[in-house]
């Protein structure tokens, strides 16, 4: 689908970048990130030119999920600062044309939650029915098993059911059982959300990433899971009403935006929900997130989105994020079992995100190509295995500022990754070639180039490790390739070149011009041609 420039707002123009606040910038020495760190980072980002920044959940929480597990939807916890430290960095955010978006838990809360503490007190309390409460085959005991086969998200918990012997029924969490679900079903729990939304909207906040989403959907039957079928604990039809009434209150608000946590891998379902202009603004595609290293792949998926879409409908492309392993450790080790692929890797994805049609969602640390940070056992804190992709971020060579790199003149919460001497901020800041700088080009190309905002997309085939597309508009045609193959490969590109084309960008810093004759990708490079 086609968009004018002219018609794009923020979110559709250039990056949303994500924080795990408690990663990003200690300010006070206590080994966790905070909210002052990140105002004093703000000059940093925007070096990167990003039109949005996601904060990761910085609520009051027990930190049982650090932060998905939220206590009061109406504070900020002590971790990371004050309410005044949210307002320092709403004004500095809006004061160099960032909007602020916060992560939304609507799914779940914390156990510990007042509404969670008055539902388990006693089946009779007005808040019973704001969580998902049965029996099991044997009332009032935990004898049977719970009320259905649903499982938690995480491996390690097991089980989606919990018994409470206070109250002698079972309640559903579909993450930890210190995170009991919402009942979506009850008005008043959607009311009570309601209230929230407008309370940060109210605040200046400039947008949503709502966590779980599809969680917020299930089949109000219970029944249990079959494999081979739709599942039955999220994504149920029910999803579009309780979408439609978050969007209203969003659009009570000028220039707000939703972008949803959508794990919906039937693409047309996933598409659904994007495309009627009354629901999400945007959702991450986790369809093309779980993509082998494939030109083929990536080909197929784009394609199948493009053809699925509405004029209404707009792409979030994302490869990583605070739940996922880093592209450059991802992406290393390639089918054939040869490994240090990487680092060339991360920059390709970093150019094909900022050239495709839609929004580049960047996770803290991808600009600098970070990798995942070894953790040794006795450091592991999460429950899923995600603590190497949250590091912390090294600001300075480890040998100038000591071992927090930058990030903390304390023992950072979670260890930093072992080559944090060369890919830190301050050492890649002074070299131009590095992914740094890479990502502030593309940021800055993007940025002055509107046919790679709203111009129209075609892919190209021009064989199966090429990976290419054309960005067009009435004044302006661009080509991007990437090489996905192990080794250089040629490019016949005559078919789609008609004359000379010149270097625009290339993720190889060796890379001086192209020779439309004799034109060859080294492994991993991405280009864009004029």
């Amino acid at each position: 689908m086609v968009s004018g420039v002219d018609d794009l707002t923020w979110w559709q123009r250039g990056a949303t970048y994500q924080i795990y606040p408690r990663s990003f910038a200690d300010s006070d020495g206590d080994g966790v990130g905070d909210l002052a760190g990140i105002v004093k980072q703000l000059d940093y980002l925007a070096t990167l030119r990003i039109e949005g920044l996601w904060l990761s959940p910085i609520f009051p929480s027990p930190m049982a999920d650090f932060g998905y597990d939220v206590s009061d939807y109406c504070d900020i916890d002590p971790v990371f600062g004050s309410m005044s430290d949210l307002e320092r960095l709403v004004e500095g955010c809006h004061a160099r044309g960032i909007k602020l978006i916060l992560d939304w838990v609507l799914n779940h809360t914390s156990d510990q939650h007042p509404w969670f503490v008055a539902s388990r007190s006693d089946r009779g309390d007005p808040r019973r029915d704001w969580y998902v409460w049965r029996d099991g085959p044997t009332p009032g005991s935990a004898a049977g098993g719970p009320p259905n086969n649903w499982l938690s998200r995480f491996e390690a918990v097991g089980s989606a059911w919990t018994f409470d012997d206070n109250s002698g029924q079972w309640y559903l969490h579909s993450f930890m059982r210190e995170q009991p679900d919402l009942n979506w079903d009850n008005p008043q729990v959607r009311d009570a959300m309601y209230d929230v939304m407008r309370f940060w909207l109210d605040r200046g906040v400039d947008g949503f990433r709502l966590d779980a989403v599809h969680r917020i959907g299930k089949d109000p039957l219970l029944r249990d899971n079959v494999p081979g079928e739709r599942p039955h604990d999220d994504d149920w039809d029910t999803l579009h009403d309780r979408l439609r009434g978050i969007r209203a209150v969003t659009d009570a608000y000028s220039d707000r935006m939703l972008v949803g946590e959508l794990y919906v891998l039937d693409l047309p379902r996933f598409v659904s929900y994007v495309s009627g202009g009354d629901g999400l603004h945007m959702a991450h595609n986790f369809s093309f997130l779980d993509l082998p290293w494939s030109a083929t792949a990536y080909r197929e998926s784009i394609e199948e989105f493009e053809r699925l879409s509405t004029r209404a409908t707009w792409p979030a492309w994302f490869l990583a994020n605070h739940d996922l392993p880093r592209v450059a450790s991802r992406f290393d080790t390639d089918k054939d079992g040869s490994s240090g692929h990487g680092p060339a890797r991360a920059r390709a994805v970093g150019l094909m995100l900022y050239a495709l049609r839609g929004t580049p969602f960047v996770y803290q640390g991808e600009e600098l190509g970070l990798p995942d940070a070894v953790i040794p056992p006795d450091r592991i804190v999460d429950v899923d295995g995600r603590d190497p992709q949250r590091a912390p971020i090294p600001w300075q060579a480890p040998s100038s500022a000591g071992p927090a790199a930058g990030f903390s003149t304390g023992k950072p919460w979670l260890p930093l990754i072992d080559q944090a001497e060369t890919l830190n901020v301050v050492t890649q800041d002074a070299d131009e070639t590095s992914t740094l700088n890479l990502y502030r080009r593309l940021a800055r190309l993007r940025a002055d180039n509107p046919v790679l905002q709203g111009g129209a997309q075609t892919m190209i085939d021009l064989g199966p490790e090429l990976l290419a597309w054309t960005r067009t508009s009435d004044t302006d045609s661009l080509l991007a390739i990437v090489n996905f193959a192990t080794s250089t490969t040629p490019i016949e590109v005559a078919p789609v070149l008609t004359k000379h084309p010149t270097l625009v960008l290339s993720t190889d810093h060796t890379r001086e011009r192209v020779d439309i004759s004799e034109l060859s990708l080294a492994p991993g490079e991405a280009v864009i041609l004029r």
